[in-house]
């Protein structure tokens, strides 16, 4: 116990909460002794010399002296391996197994003892010792995996089989990046990582690491290209990484590596080898497109814990209408329920919740609820969740008895939603919130957290999940309990409300939870730190294959100063998903509370995101089509310039926006780097040029942001209707857009339109796949 941990449990001890959660910290510690059985001495081992091989579709088998390897080249080029018999199904992650695969790869002889999987994309060479290399179709490695290594029992089986290390090596100049949500990112530094779903315990910055969802997943790019690994583990782990240097020593390249230990195994892999578009559709098709977001849901939305009742949320969305600003969404905190009980309405402060959803929603806000997985023991809920299947929905011990924990309604259940059953029975119980008139959802709590005064504030390890019928204990359940709770919630909206596609974004996750929704940061501190590192968590999460996410604008637990709020306004309103929010102690989050000069300029910042919502709505269906976030690192189209890796404080809004946020204190300018080609200066229509960095003003209010050269994106005119914004190209060159509108609120793809811009004579115009002349566009930069 560390020094903070220390004060935090004598702090504790004085309150009933305190004590009661000092007593289930206590109750899991002995659920943990008497589960868990030391692992007792145990034996390394790696994989030996090959001893022979088996050609299968895609690939084939690999037997070595004390283990097997398969390996497998699916059509678009993505590589699986595994080792000790490890199979690309089950996965939480990927669906159906994966793609096909690839009919025409071979596996033939290599040099040196060693064999190859050879394709038209990659080429995958295993060594006589067990290393494999995935290499680009001319020869270049993009990712050395060395012979891995494990520790079995040497007597009987220890609980949860086989610890795995594995160790990676990359060229030297790459940079690595993802890992899911990061706040030392979004470029990852040297140093060490956790894989394991955490609440950080208050105000999270920079230096915090874990934070609440946690992939095995890297992003790295490099001079020979760029590729996503992705092991597919779901067990505890961590990962140290080390950037190489070129000319390291003398004269000669020290790669990059990255080390991973697993608690369980064995370990499988997939690497997507391709340009950064191509490896996020291919990740897409592996884990699943994007869930769609409503329209609305694009739009600016307020939370805060401690609204306290009916007549301040009316004063609150009254104060937005009267100053005529723009609000999509009210989100209620845990104090709407009685007495923090999920599923349930405080009726003394919101007599009426039906009847307010329907006031809103006639203005034009929707309501959004909070929902935690815990269930108060003895209610209602409870009671319903005992009659699920044999044994209940509920997460159990050993011995079979219902796992306890302290969460803010008092002693808590936890559903296993590792359980179909379970899912289903959970899914149903939103019918609940859609009665009371809400219209969406955001998961909270669910890494999931039972307060501890000390130590991981989770479950036992011990507890027992389904695990869909293979079983298993929490080490291998902890970080997919979120994920199971996002498909719980979002299969039982579709069938409680099928004509609607869901609004749900989750505090926690795992690979694929962008099938469900987004995520959002949880609760970042109050400084330019978490500004800085609300930026980091967006981006790296994007390349992670969830596209959908944004902070707490002004942090959750503190008092934000009227420049940090309004700098940190203008970043989010570039963001996904635009959301104040606040803790019940901290200071207020509407606009207007930090005077005339702020509330002007936010004023002007949510115009501007209302002005570019279709855009998102563009942005959003392309998401789904092809895995591309909606924000970009600005290496994004361009990885081979090193500059641009490197570019941390800025980003791409899709194809057509460079974003340059304010991230410092007192800044009335900053320099931009810019990719290739032309870029506007969207305030000033000043042109620069790329490659290269402008310095560009930035005053309270405006961030610098600056439109591709013929580029065109979708607008909200004044009047309410969408029209088109076009970018002159360069003369010479020609540019072009692609939008896509609106279906309606359900399942539709939306029709995707295709735009030209090309000069003709003196003057910029823009044509339809037709080839006919659009009137009524917004022609700028001539």
């Amino acid at each position: 116990m560390d020094g903070r941990e220390l004060v935090r449990a004598v702090a504790e001890i004085g309150t009933a909460r305190g004590r009661r959660a000092w007593r289930a910290a206590l109750r899991h510690r002995r659920t943990d002794a008497e589960g868990l059985p030391p692992r007792g001495p145990e034996r390394a081992r790696v994989p030996g010399l090959l001893e022979g091989t088996e050609p299968r579709p895609g690939g084939g088998v690999l037997r070595f002296a004390r283990s097997e390897l398969t390996v497998r080249v699916v059509v678009g080029g993505a590589v699986f391996w595994g080792w000790d018999g490890a199979a690309a199904e089950p996965s939480y992650a990927v669906l159906g197994g994966g793609p096909e695969p690839d009919p025409r790869a071979v596996l033939e002889p290599d040099t040196g003892g060693g064999w190859r999987v050879v394709s038209e994309r990659v080429t995958v060479a295993v060594s006589r010792h067990g290393a494999v290399e995935v290499r680009t179709p001319g020869g270049a490695v993009l990712r050395r995996e060395l012979p891995p290594r494990w520790w079995d029992p040497v007597e009987g089986a220890a609980p949860g089989g086989s610890r795995w290390l594995q160790r990676a090596e990359v060229p030297a100049d790459a940079r690595f990046f993802g890992l899911g949500g990061r706040a030392r990112g979004p470029r990852l530094r040297d140093g060490e990582y956790r894989l394991w779903n955490t609440d950080p315990k208050g105000g999270f910055g920079p230096g915090t690491d874990p934070l609440y969802i946690t992939m095995p997943v890297q992003v790295v790019v490099a001079d020979a290209g760029t590729h996503l690994a992705f092991y597919d583990n779901t067990w505890d782990g961590r990962v140290v990484l080390r950037e190489g240097e070129e000319g390291a020593g003398s004269g000669a390249d020290r790669p990059g590596s990255s080390e991973l230990r697993l608690e369980g195994g064995p370990p499988r892999c997939w690497v997507l080898p391709g340009t950064p578009a191509r490896v996020a559709q291919g990740w897409a098709g592996l884990t699943g497109s994007p869930a769609v977001p409503p329209e609305w849901a694009l739009g600016y939305q307020h939370a805060r814990w401690g609204f306290g009742g009916e007549a301040e949320v009316r004063r609150v969305v009254a104060g937005y209408a009267e100053r005529g600003l723009a609000l999509s969404a009210v989100h209620l905190d845990i104090d709407h329920y009685d007495g923090h009980r999920v599923f349930t309405v405080d009726r003394e402060a919101f007599p009426d919740l039906p009847g307010l959803a329907g006031e809103l929603g006639g203005a034009g806000v929707r309501l959004v609820s909070i929902v935690d997985p815990a269930v108060k023991a003895g209610d209602a809920v409870h009671a319903s969740g005992l009659e699920v299947g044999p044994h209940g929905a509920f997460v159990r011990d050993g011995k079979g008895r219902e796992v306890r924990g302290e969460v803010w309604p008092g002693e808590c259940a936890y559903p296993d939603f590792t359980d179909p059953a379970v899912r289903e029975w959970w899914g149903g119980l939103y019918g609940e919130r859609l009665a009371q008139g809400f219209s969406g959802f955001w998961h909270d709590m669910n890494e999931p957290v039972s307060f501890a005064p000390w130590g991981d504030a989770t479950l036992p390890r011990s507890a027992r999940h389904v695990l869909e019928g293979a079983g298993g204990d929490h080490r291998e359940g902890h970080n997919v309990y979120a994920l199971g709770m996002a498909r719980a919630g979002w299969e039982g909206l579709v069938r409680l409300r099928p004509g609607e596609r869901p609004f749900l974004f989750s505090r926690s996750g795992w690979a694929g939870m962008q099938r469900y929704g987004g995520t959002w940061s949880g609760d970042v501190e109050s400084s330019w730190e978490g500004l800085r590192a609300s930026l980091a968590l967006v981006l790296g999460l994007g390349l992670c294959g969830v596209p959908y996410s944004g902070p707490d604008v002004g942090g959750f637990g503190g008092s934000p100063s009227p420049e940090l709020y309004l700098r940190w306004l203008e970043l989010a309103a570039y963001l996904p998903l635009f959301r104040t929010h606040s803790a019940i102690w901290a200071g207020r989050r509407e606009p207007w509370e930090f005077g005339p000069e702020v509330a002007e300029g936010a004023a002007r910042v949510l115009a501007e995101r209302e002005r570019l919502r279709p855009y998102f709505v563009t942005l959003s269906h392309l998401a789904r089509r092809t895995g591309a976030p909606y924000v970009r690192p600005v290496w994004w189209g361009a990885p081979e310039d090193r500059r641009l890796r490197d570019c941390e404080d800025a980003f791409l809004l899709g194809d057509a926006l460079l974003v340059a946020p304010v991230l410092e204190c007192g800044a009335d300018r900053r320099a931009v780097r810019l990719p290739r080609g032309r870029w506007y200066d969207t305030a000033t229509g000043a042109a620069h040029e790329g490659p290269g960095q402008v310095l560009l003003d930035a005053p309270l209010g405006r961030a610098p942001v600056l439109a591709r050269a013929g580029s065109v994106l979708p607008v909200r005119r004044g009047d309410g209707s969408v029209g088109l914004e076009a970018w002159a190209p360069a003369r010479g060159r020609t540019g072009g857009g692609v939008v896509v509108r609106d279906p309606g609120p359900g399942f539709e793809a939306g029709e995707v339109e295709r735009y030209t811009v090309r000069w003709a004579a003196e003057a910029v115009v823009v044509e339809d796949e037709g080839g006919a002349v659009v009137s009524g566009v917004e022609v700028r930069g001539v």
